[in-house]
């Protein structure tokens, strides 16, 4: 930890020399970000906003260009940033600046001229801003709009539509917002957006409405599940129960996977509406026979549906499709109740590991389910049967002499 106490010391050591290598000194930087955080936070407790708030600006402005030279690939640091951001913007709230133009330089300068970061939430903002300050941040915004090049830089393409929607957002005006956002609709999440704020505006079949337009023209999106859900609770919340349930069923009839298999359920028991349950597992079990990598979701759902036996038998059956790591999942609970259930597939697992030539470790994991084979013997009275199957395993590959190493050490000889 610093041996320094101010909040203006402690945020000179988020300085970094951009010549250091990306990786040096990562977790010590980290370290002093989060540093600042706590006494930042002390300040802001004890009152002392005014005094904090220019320091906190300066610890964003210096971690925003030290993630341009040092790898964050664990986000941690990120992380920090987001939250001496937010801290940021509470500071100002409490202590408003005494122009808020310079704060609607800042963040358009942030948005449009940033490296991609701090997030700019500006709903944080607002209260710091005021009408003055969002005013010349909309015609900030409007400048770089009409600027000439706008075609030419996706940032800036970006940060005017970020921006827009944003300044609709807080000034509280939900048709203004909704016509903001209405300008592109290029994925579910702007019709998430425009539904919750009729929502939020208590005009719930208005949000209905955008919610299926956006189900119907996003159909096969990977951001659709959260819409999904939004226009499933306006659907329950109005009595709408068969079309909810439709929905759910809709979209699990084009994506029949365990993601999409977890919300069906859910709403099926919020609706006591066990037969789509069946239905979907059902739906499951005719698309094995002609994809077997359906059986994974077949069993994963299955399980979820607290069918445990029939997904073990499914296992049982298709061995030859199962993942080791589903098949491990499937082993450690099966063991405890029907250890003699698990012999055959707790060898198959061991030969799959034989198998493999990638894998480093493959000879070690291969040690660890025998020893779990060896106990399960132990436990059934059995053990001379194991003992006759080691003894095939290492005939079979006597080649494998680090194989057969790891099984002495581990006293499987």
């Amino acid at each position: 930890m610093s041996e320094k106490h101010t909040l203006g010391e402690l945020v000179d050591e988020l300085r970094r020399d951009k010549r250091r290598g990306p990786y040096a000194g990562h977790r010590e930087y980290v370290q002093a970000a989060w540093t600042v955080q706590q006494e930042a936070g002390r300040l802001l407790d004890a009152g002392n906003a005014a005094q904090a708030a220019p320091e906190l600006r300066k610890a964003v402005d210096r971690i925003t260009t030290a993630l341009m030279y040092l790898d964050d690939s664990s986000g941690t640091a990120g992380d920090a940033l987001r939250e001496l951001t937010g801290m940021y913007a509470r500071a100002l709230t409490a202590a408003p600046p005494k122009n808020p133009k310079t704060l609607a330089n800042w963040i358009a300068k942030s948005v449009f001229d940033g490296p991609g970061w701090p997030d700019i939430h500006l709903s944080d903002f607002a209260a710091a801003l005021g009408e003055v300050g969002q005013a010349h941040l909309a015609d900030l915004v409007e400048q770089r709009a009409a600027a000439t090049d706008l075609k030419d830089s996706r940032r800036s393409v970006y940060g005017v539509r970020h921006l827009h929607e944003q300044l609709a957002e807080v000034s509280g005006d939900t048709d203004r917002y909704i016509a903001v956002l209405a300008r592109s609709l290029t994925g579910p999440d702007q019709y998430l957006k425009i539904a919750r704020a009729l929502r939020a505006a208590d005009r719930p079949e208005e949000a209905t409405d955008w919610a299926r337009r956006g189900v119907a023209t996003h159909q096969g999106n990977p951001h659709l599940p959260e819409l999904h859900d939004e226009l499933v609770d306006l659907l329950i919340s109005d009595g709408q129960r068969e079309e909810a349930l439709a929905v759910r069923r809709d979209a699990f009839a084009r994506t029949a996977v365990f993601a999409a298999f977890q919300p069906l359920a859910k709403t099926a028991a919020e609706l006591d509406s066990p037969d789509i349950v069946t239905w979907a597992l059902d739906l499951l079990r005719t698309r094995v026979p002609d994809n077997p990598a359906y059986i994974h979701e077949l069993i994963s759902c299955l399980r979820a549906a607290d069918r445990p036996e029939e997904a073990w038998q499914t296992a049982a059956g298709r061995l030859d499709a199962l993942s080791k790591y589903t098949l491990q999942e499937l082993l450690e609970q099966r063991r405890g109740t029907h250890p003699a259930d698990t012999i055959t597939p707790y060898r198959h697992l061991i030969d799959l590991y034989l198998a493999e030539t990638g894998n480093k470790y493959r000879y070690q994991y291969a040690v660890r389910h025998l020893k779990s084979l060896r106990t399960i013997h132990r436990e059934l009275g059995t053990e001379t049967e194991f003992t006759a199957y080691l003894t095939a395993l290492r005939d079979q590959h006597q080649r494998k002499t680090s194989f057969l190493a790891r099984l002495d050490q581990a006293g499987l000889s």
